[in-house]
């Protein structure tokens, strides 16, 4: 694949184009002693630039954004947003800067992003800095959920500043540059919403259907086709995030992505012990976020999307409601939909679609939960132990799940012949464990890479059993809980 050099970098500023109301041309903060920690080479080659050129002190200057090509107008993008349930109608970019828009090898459209790199005029009381244990975790768990093959924002790299940060003690500063569909949020479309311009709202929605849902276009009515889109994608996303055990920790409107892509990597975690109610966050002090109110909270979140779009859906406000409800409602059975699909799968029965009941699957789910719930196993071991069940060794999910009527559901599940190769392919051995993602970031935040790049070696094939990568596969130790994480700002 060719990549780009320096002098052919093009960054477009369509959304600061289109919508100028929200994007403040800004610029990142100088660095004093900029030093590239890790680069998704793979990443900067699918976007058409040079890794080598990246290394550069032009390329770093790019990814510090104090340097970018000729015709780019970086800015921060304005949006609002329900945190935890209250709504603050002006957040927007604090520490962060939309570089552009650039052409990945495959034609799409694709943002290039930064976190960490200085305050702008949406930075309230913050310093609009990062440091640089925060934003390899974004690095590191984001990668890890892109080789799941759930959408997600990706990180192209991180750059060290030689700054210092001040946070509970002082810690050595990064900017993180990142990859995605686009950043527009469902808190993108209140903030167009609050201002009462309804000529910005609609000029919004077209350029999120042309972007993302160019479906919607053709839709009778484009703006609910909008939003039926946006319902389904994260519908399907949510569902991702469960069958893996990921908890986003932080599930805000300004964090729920139009296009259907995970973003903000804040205090997100994967299960360690398999518990509905669990809340690694320690802003979270309701649980509202916890992994098991996941479903519901994306869901009353669209509705706060379908409240801003209530002015385009008709003009009439109470079809308008009752146009945005029957789209809402959709949620529950799309979710069900992806989240049963995605069950079958991980127990090995997807060969079986046509006989096996829809009902049968139900239960057989519904118990298996209720015994990984009672018994709070490692969520990913639990699944590769099934596996081995399905080959006739059934000691490894006894050991994890030492309940008395496990023996009778495995009895049930076996004589649905589950097929134990099509589950190693959909059960992950290797996720961004969080006792080992703590232990590569403590010691990159000392200086040494080096556990950094082996956890990423490991997660990049996390279907993949391999020797030499055993301590990447076994759950958490018993001293390591109970984990607290912590949003990084």
């Amino acid at each position: 694949m060719s990549v780009a050099p320096s002098s052919t970098v093009v960054l477009d500023h369509r959304f600061a184009r289109e919508l100028p109301e929200m994007a403040i041309p800004w610029q990142g903060a100088a660095a004093p002693d900029p030093r590239l920690l890790v680069l998704d080479e793979q990443l900067a080659a699918e976007l058409g630039l040079d890794p080598d050129w990246l290394r550069s002190p032009d390329g770093l200057g790019l990814l510090l954004g104090t340097e970018v090509p000729e015709g780019a107008e970086p800015v921060a993008q304005a949006y609002a947003g329900h945190q935890f349930g209250g709504f603050s109608p002006r957040l927007g970019d604090g520490r962060a800067l939309l570089l552009g828009e650039l052409l990945d090898a495959d034609g799409r459209v694709r943002d290039l992003h930064l976190k960490g790199s200085g305050r702008t005029p949406f930075a309230r009381g913050g310093d609009g800095l990062a440091a640089v244990g925060p934003m390899l975790r974004e690095f590191v768990v984001s990668r890890g959920v892109h080789a799941l093959g759930i959408p997600t924002t990706r990180a192209l790299a991180v750059v060290a500043t030689g700054r210092e940060v001040h946070r509970e003690t002082a810690l050595p500063g990064a900017v993180l540059a990142r990859v995605a569909a686009s950043h527009l949020r469902v808190g993108s479309f209140q903030y167009a919403r609050a201002t009462g311009d309804l000529d910005l709202l609609r000029r919004l929605a077209d350029h999120a259907i042309s972007r993302h849902h160019p479906g919607a276009a053709t839709a009778a009515n484009p703006y609910l086709g909008l939003f039926e889109a946006v319902v389904a994608a994260q519908a399907s996303l949510v569902a991702r995030w469960m069958l893996v055990g990921f908890v986003h920790g932080v599930l805000n409107t300004d964090n729920t992505t139009i296009s259907g892509e995970t973003i903000d990597y804040g205090p997100c975690a994967f299960l360690d012990a398999f518990d509905p109610s669990t809340v690694y966050s320690s802003i979270d002090h309701g649980g509202r976020y916890a992994y098991g109110n996941q479903p519901a909270v994306v869901q009353w979140n669209l509705a706060r999307l379908a409240e801003a779009l209530l002015p385009l859906l008709d003009e009439d406000q109470e079809r308008a409601v009752a146009l945005a409800q029957q789209a809402l409602g959709a949620f529950g059975a799309r979710y069900d939909a992806a989240y049963s699909g995605g069950m079958r799968a991980k127990l090995g029965l997807s060969h079986r679609p046509g006989d096996l009941d829809d009902a049968v699957l139900t239960s057989l789910v519904g118990d298996l939960l209720d015994l990984l719930t009672r018994a709070r196993p490692d969520h990913t071991s639990s699944f590769r132990a099934l596996a081995a069940a399905a080959r006739g060794d059934r000691a490894p999910v006894r050991a994890l799940v030492p309940d008395a009527e496990l023996d009778g559901w495995l009895e049930r599940w076996l004589a649905l012949d589950p097929d134990p190769v099509a589950m190693d392919r959909v059960n992950p051995v290797y996720v961004p464990r969080n006792h080992l993602v703590e232990e590569a970031l403590t010691a990159a935040t000392a200086g040494d890479l080096g556990p950094v790049r082996r956890l990423l070696e490991a997660v990049d094939a996390p279907y993949d059993e391999r020797a030499g990568f055993e301590r990447y596969a076994v759950p958490a130790p018993e001293e390591f809980g109970p984990y607290r994480t912590f949003c990084g700002t």
